[in-house]
């Protein structure tokens, strides 16, 4: 009974979300594309002729967001490259390449390398979380393996100026994470945007300015 409860309220609230209200009205897949249209708007960081890459893209409302922010394009098309990585399929978006596969693996590494053509990123996106098991230390630590992922991928393909943006939440080894980001990047910032639900611990954290290794 207390699940169907649960699951009552949930769909009520859902129902009633202004945020799911506006994602239909504006044509986005999921409710977090407001999430990072607020971040956004406080950091500035999605600009015309950008190479943004979004870990763990589907379903695509980021993906989404992004495509809006670099097109105007004369003739059509966008100012900027937009590559989007995930295990899960994922309806197309124009103008959005999409690799399917694990980025960890040769094949996407070389997907993604073709795409690049030697450039470095300017922004690296990653709205990643694990499945919960409800074992609080497990999710924890399947958390903080999706941000080192994040954090490799940035060290790899990043600019020094670039910057990340990764979802977290506060009870799943954020003190650590922080930590982390503090040792990679000049400046960290948390944000909590208005979209995201006040029940939730979810946060993000905003890595700018990669530090050079002697930095380090």
């Amino acid at each position: 009974m207390a699940k169907n409860k649960l699951n009552k309220n949930w769909l009520h609230d859902h129902i009633n979300d202004p945020y799911v209200k506006a994602a239909q009205k504006d044509g986005y897949r999921a409710r977090a594309a407001y999430k990072l249209k607020e971040i956004d708007e406080d950091e500035k960081l999605v600009r015309s002729g950008q190479v943004i890459v979004d870990l763990g893209c589907t379903p695509g409302s980021w993906g989404q967001y992004v495509r809006r922010k670099l097109a105007g394009k004369e003739g059509g098309g966008i100012n900027g490259t937009i590559i989007g990585l995930d295990i899960l399929p994922m309806e197309p978006i124009a103008d959005m390449h999409f690799i399917q596969g694990d980025f960890r693996e040769q094949e996407s590494v070389d997907q993604l390398a073709a795409l690049l053509q030697g450039r470095k990123v300017d922004l690296v996106l990653s709205d990643m979380a694990p499945n919960l098991s409800g074992i609080a230390s497990a999710d924890a630590a399947r958390m903080e393996d999706l941000i080192d992922l994040a954090l490799e991928f940035s060290q790899l393909h990043l600019k020094p100026g670039g910057a990340l943006l990764v979802k977290c939440f506060k009870d799943m080894g954020f003190s650590q994470i922080v930590e982390k980001f503090r040792h990679e990047f000049k400046t960290v910032t948390q944000k909590k945007p208005k979209a995201s639900r006040d029940k939730s611990s979810e946060i993000f954290l905003l890595g700018r300015g990669l530090k050079q290794p002697a930095e380090n």
